[in-house]
């Protein structure tokens, strides 16, 4: 379901504990548990990400998650539909800079799982075709988001670090 790689990170198993719950509830929500699909996850630090940010969006600040997604939304919709998981397929990939995640997570007032939850899961829904520049697209977006969190029962307000 993913693949996992520490740009300049130690690897940590906090991290590769909330990623395992997310990416299997983000499946299971799209009915793709059964698909070989996978995602490229990438935890890195501020530095890294504001050079991909700038390579690749050509904007010059680091940022909290990026997603890159290989198919379009339909084309990830058909596959769903006639469940055309025969051949492994990467969806595509997501950064995260932890420290920006760190820093969320407290100035929002709420836990490092919930803020990196929520990146993972946003992350995940650009993948799948999903984008939140227009009102109506953000309301879908965001309550698929929130299912999936709900579902894994972590919730904004949670303060604890477990």
């Amino acid at each position: 379901m993913y693949q996992l790689e520490y740009l300049d990170l130690e690897k940590n198993d906090k991290y590769e504990d909330v990623i395992k719950r997310v990416v299997e509830q983000c499946f299971k929500e799209e009915n793709m548990e059964d698909s070989k699909l996978y995602i490229s996850i990438t935890l890195t630090t501020p530095d890294n990400i504001h050079k991909i940010n700038k390579k690749y969006r050509n904007v010059d600040r680091a940022t909290d998650v990026l997603s890159f997604p290989i198919f379009e939304k339909e084309e990830i919709d058909e596959k769903i539909k006639n469940h055309d998981f025969e051949h492994e397929d990467v969806l595509g990939d997501i950064i995260i800079s932890i420290k920006q995640v760190e820093a969320q997570a407290k100035e929002y007032g709420h836990s490092f799982e919930r803020e990196f939850a929520y990146m993972l899961v946003h992350g995940f829904y650009h993948l799948m075709g999903y984008d939140h520049i227009q009102e109506e697209d953000k309301v879908v977006m965001r309550a698929k988001e929130e299912k999936v969190l709900e579902k894994l029962e972590i919730r904004r307000d949670e303060m604890n670090e477990g």
